[in-house]
């Protein structure tokens, strides 16, 4: 078999399929939507974001920042077009979700050397190279062929999805714009070291201008002004609080046991832990003074921009496992959120992720079946960007072993290079999925401060990857 296939078009499997044709090989992409759905999808198109529309911190000499800086040298796709429909969001890069999926679907439709085949997988056959990117939402069957496969039972927790509500249902008399401490990140850097502009070409900031239903304007984003901002007093935060902890879940079914990822618990898990948890958690004030008063509210509620219209926003780190009416009840106690009017509600799903260490080597090959790759959440990593760094390894890796040629072997002081450590050398007993950060990547030599400790990680990284790079500069070029 001549063509590797790639099963699950999301983030991971749409990075990996491009990673292959433009290296000279055939990919088969297979997305069983929309013959198949799963419970959180709403589109059929590749690459579809169904949580946050954040790729994190685009800050220069964060974790999450190297990360991408790494994508964006071995020229990512889907890093690429974030670039491109990017929308205000402070120190972070976020997405317009439907242009974005939108162009890895086309870019990918076109593409001569990927063939879209739109079903359901549920066995690889012998004798062929896969790629297994089938992320949180892995069918039942694919799950027990994996099981059958490794052996091994598929561990999994819960993942919960935030509310996204229209601009024109804010009250804008009551809310204010500002980042948080003022952070606004600046545009990557093509790879001449020409600026990238900040936003998405032809996007201006007046879209951003919206009538509110009451006659208040949402006002243009500004260049340190990419949140939205609801204030509380101590009162409303109280009220709050007490409706959230008292109100109605959906049922977890009697067979299966909650395990949230603790990066991404449901709001009312997290308040449940205390009643000042929001305060130091997604409802914390610092950093975020009040333009009007002058003064820093008692909490916060902060709305990230949803699209480039500015016609939609969700409410940052309110993802959820309440039942719908409980959540148009409480999330309306909300100043400024009144009268919302919700796109979407919050909603939680089971990720299914294999246990890596046991499993995969530091390729993302499984051990015993080594013409067989895993690739995103499913592979242990958590996070976009983290899910488009293993497409894009399992992508390189799966064409070499086509060609019988040797794998590539990211350096280990890599930000790519310490994720694929991770998932394969992490304590298998107490395997969980793992965002990018500073712990994952080799301690610094420097000596001082935590800041040039870090700076150093970041240097001797880019230092890493930019040699390496060169080293395979002949693969680089058949990517170009």
């Amino acid at each position: 078999m001549d063509e590797i296939w790639v099963i699950g078009g999301g983030l991971a499997g749409s990075e990996a399929a491009w990673q292959i044709a433009e290296h000279g090989g055939r990919a088969r992409l297979f997305e069983m939507r929309p013959t198949v759905g799963t419970p959180a999808h709403q589109t059929s198109r590749l690459g579809e974001l169904v949580c946050s529309n954040s790729f994190k911190s685009d800050i220069d000499g964060s974790a999450p920042q190297q990360l991408k800086w790494e994508l964006r040298r071995c020229r990512s796709l889907l890093m690429s077009i974030a670039d491109q429909v990017r929308v205000p969001a402070g120190a972070a890069l976020a997405v317009d979700r439907e242009r974005f999926s939108a162009q890895i679907t086309e870019k990918l439709q076109r593409h001569p050397s990927i063939v879209i085949e739109r079903r359901e997988v549920t066995e690889i056959p012998r004798g062929c190279i896969a790629i297994i990117a089938t992320g949180p939402l892995t069918s039942p069957a694919l799950s027990r062929y994996i099981g059958e496969l490794t052996g091994e039972n598929a561990l999994y927790f819960y993942d919960a999805i935030s509310p996204i509500v229209e601009a024109e249902s804010i009250d804008w008399s009551r809310v204010f714009r500002l980042s948080r401490y003022g952070k606004h990140a600046a545009g990557p850097e093509f790879e001449s070291g020409a600026p990238r502009p900040a936003m998405a070409e032809g996007f201006k900031p007046a879209q951003a201008a919206v009538e509110g239903k009451n006659g208040t304007v949402c006002t243009p984003a500004g260049e340190n002004d990419d949140y939205v901002n609801c204030p509380m007093n101590r009162d409303e935060y109280l009220r709050f609080y007490q409706e959230l902890i008292q109100a109605e879940s959906v049922p977890i079914k009697d067979f299966e046991k909650a395990m949230y990822f603790e990066a991404c618990l449901p709001i009312e898990e997290l308040a449940r832990r205390g009643i000042e948890t929001l305060r130091f958690g997604p409802m914390r004030p610092v950093g975020l003074r009040d333009p009007r008063t002058g003064e820093i509210p008692y909490a916060v509620v902060q709305l990230r921009q949803e699209n480039l219209p500015a016609d939609a926003f969700n409410l940052v780190g309110f993802q959820n496992h309440l039942k719908y009416g409980e959540q148009q009840r409480i999330f309306r106690l909300i100043p400024g959120l009144e009268n919302a009017e919700f796109i979407r509600l919050g909603q939680i799903h089971r990720n299914t992720f294999v246990n890596a260490p046991r499993l995969l080597n530091r390729y993302l090959q499984l051990r015993k079946r080594p013409e067989i790759y895993f690739a995103g959440q499913i592979c242990g990593v958590e996070g976009y960007v983290e899910s488009m760094a293993t497409g894009l390894v399992a992508g390189w890796n799966s064409f070499r072993s086509l060609l019988g040629t040797e794998a590539i072997d990211f350096p280990r002081s890599t930000a790519i290079g310490s994720l694929l450590h991770y998932v394969s050398a992490a304590d298998a007993e107490n395997f969980q999925p793992m965002n990018i950060n500073f712990g994952l990547l080799p301690p610094a030599q420097a000596h001082g401060r935590r800041e040039t400790r870090r700076a150093r990680q970041i240097e001797a990284a880019r230092e890493a990857m930019t040699l390496f790079l060169a080293e395979i500069q002949m693969s680089c070029e058949k990517m170009g």
